[in-house]
């Protein structure tokens, strides 16, 4: 989860680049099959079992992790292009462990942050259905699947939809943040960073939303760019190769990485620490999640400061998290990387360095927690399986 200088030291790539959107969403939907028969609407367990097989793992350039969902059986990825901007190495993961290369890139669309990745699989696979994302509102209950903070796949929340919000209207577009109409739809079910590009779903298992994890204001408000925006992406039956993409994407992925000068000028190297597993020897699998749950948590509160311009106020509330665990972290290695991140941040300049440096500390573990829960299968959580080495 990263964010540009300047912009968000909460979320790197993988979690969510709407430019300068405040808040976030999530969808659902209503409405009947056919003139005379009304759909029934599915729980909650029967959309996460119809769906999981048709959502994957993104793993893209050297550390930027999301989700997607497939759309067509021969081997079309939907996913949030902040996911993937600027990278030609980009792998999917299936449900059950198979990898591919993407090979080529079916269509992006910059201004509502969509990608449309294509691989060649072995075999058909199973596939999502998109709703009709006009046709859902406030009040609607939603479901959204993804792969929250990189650490644990396919975990689902339930939610509804507060608000479909537009955007971005025909009177807009000619302003320099709006090229073309956009509307998101704000959501309560939590999401967090790793979850960006993954399928809101309406209470019928169709996909009405693309989620993305950028947390600005609050907790419990999230957004999801709609559905419908995809399918004319994918009529499009374009392509271009991953080099291509990667050099066409290459600017939004040097922001995303947090590359680059601030707006106050303040040059910004990211340091993401790669800490072997052992880092977390003597702690168990729960304290493991609190710590990660912690961070997640902290990320989504110091980030909206950081955003209005409040680089000191996200700072001290990154530091207050990196000092908790530093003096009564639940095991050696987990409180040394906090030390050692402190001690970084401790020697910086600005505000705006210093939350940066603590950021890279949270992901350095972020990363280490998947490496993790990948080597101790047994010792893992009841629930969805933890995954393999990929971080963003």
């Amino acid at each position: 989860m990263p964010g540009a200088p300047g912009k968000v030291p909460g979320y790197d790539s993988s979690m969510g680049r709407f430019r300068l959107l405040v808040v976030m969403a999530l969808v659902s939907s209503c409405g009947g099959a056919t003139a005379n028969t009304a759909r029934a609407p599915l729980t909650t367990k029967d959309i996460l079992q119809r769906s999981n097989s048709a959502i994957v793992w993104i793993e893209a350039g050297r550390d930027k992790i999301g989700t997607g969902f497939i759309l067509d059986k021969a081997g079309i990825v939907a996913t949030n292009l902040h996911v993937v901007a600027g990278e030609s190495a980009i792998t999917i993961r299936l449900l059950d462990g198979t990898q591919y290369s993407v090979n080529q890139i079916a269509g992006f669309d910059p201004s509502r942050d969509l990608a449309l990745l294509q691989i060649t699989p072995a075999k058909a696979l199973p596939t999502l259905k998109l709703g009709d994302s006009d046709a859902v509102s406030a009040g609607d209950d939603v479901v959204a699947i993804g792969n929250p903070l990189g650490v644990f796949d396919h975990s689902v929340s339930k939610g509804l939809i507060s608000k479909v919000m537009p955007w971005c209207g025909r009177g807009d577009i000619t302003a320099p943040h709006c090229k073309s109409e956009f509307t998101v739809i704000q959501f309560s079910a939590p999401i967090s960073p790793g979850s960006s590009g993954g399928p809101l779903f309406n209470q019928f298992g169709e996909v009405v939303g693309i989620t993305t994890a950028i947390i600005t204001a609050g907790q419990n408000i999230n957004l999801a760019v709609p559905g419908n925006y995809l399918k004319p992406l994918v009529a499009q039956h374009a392509t271009i190769s991953p080099d291509q993409f990667a050099k066409a994407t290459g600017a939004a992925n040097e922001e995303a990485r947090g590359g680059g000068k601030t707006d106050e000028g303040v040059h910004i190297m990211r340091k993401v620490p790669k800490h072997p597993v052992s880092v977390f020897d003597g702690c168990n699998v729960g304290e493991i999640e609190n710590v990660i749950r912690q961070i997640g948590e902290t990320i989504e509160n110091g980030a909206p400061l950081y955003n209005e311009g409040r680089h000191e106020a996200c700072y001290r509330i990154y530091e207050g998290t990196a000092v908790k665990f530093e003096h009564d972290g639940p095991c050696t290695g987990v409180r040394a990387a906090f030390g050692d991140g402190l001690l970084r941040a401790s020697g910086l300049a600005t505000p705006t360095e210093k939350a940066w440096a603590l950021r890279d500390t949270f992901d350095g573990l972020i990363d280490a927690a998947g490496r993790w829960a990948d080597q101790h299968p047994q010792s893992a959580p009841s629930g969805p399986k933890p995954p393999a080495p990929p971080r963003k």
